[in-house]
């Protein structure tokens, strides 16, 4: 990963430089992070949310593949290093205020087979159930909207440890 970037993103000097200006000025917030949206360039589905910090995006930017920064592991995390699936940049957008990233991309498909996707569980999407209101319930059910997983898990991450934490 790139260690040698030469840049810096600008100052944010006023509302109307962040709001209205061409300078990148994101605001990373108190634990040195941006909310980031990562969706399919062609479809618009919504594959995964994760955090960037300065150095993710600034990866990202270079490099045109996606860089995150894991708050389960604390480190930089370009997504495919292990899986070989990787996430390559169509577009990157900053809303107005510059704290949220929402990424473009366009996905590879698994090293060890199966189709594009970008979860780790082994769906396409990580937003593979909807939380459905069941009047009776204590508590919300979820039910799946994916039916398939798009590879299987175990021949594509091995032993690795698994990013969800309890």
């Amino acid at each position: 990963m790139p260690t040698d970037i030469q840049w810096e993103f600008a100052c944010r000097t006023s509302v109307e430089q962040v709001e209205e200006g061409t300078e990148l000025a994101p605001k990373f917030d108190d634990k040195g992070v941006i909310p980031c949206i990562t969706q399919h360039a062609e479809t618009g589905e919504v594959l995964m949310f994760a955090f960037m910090n300065k150095e993710a995006l600034q990866c990202t930017i270079e490099t045109g593949l996606a860089h995150y920064w894991s708050r389960s592991r604390e480190k930089l995390w370009k997504k495919g290093e292990t899986s070989g699936m990787y996430q390559h940049i169509a577009d990157i957008l900053i809303d107005d205020d510059q704290d949220c990233v929402i990424l473009k991309v366009r996905l590879t498909a698994p090293d060890a087979g199966g189709e594009e996707a970008s979860c780790h569980v082994g769906y396409r999407s990580c937003f593979y159930r909807r939380i459905t209101n069941v009047p009776q319930s204590t508590c919300p059910d979820l039910s799946f909207i994916e039916s398939e997983k798009s590879f299987d898990p175990g021949s594509v991450y091995g032993d690795s440890p698994n990013p969800t934490r309890l």
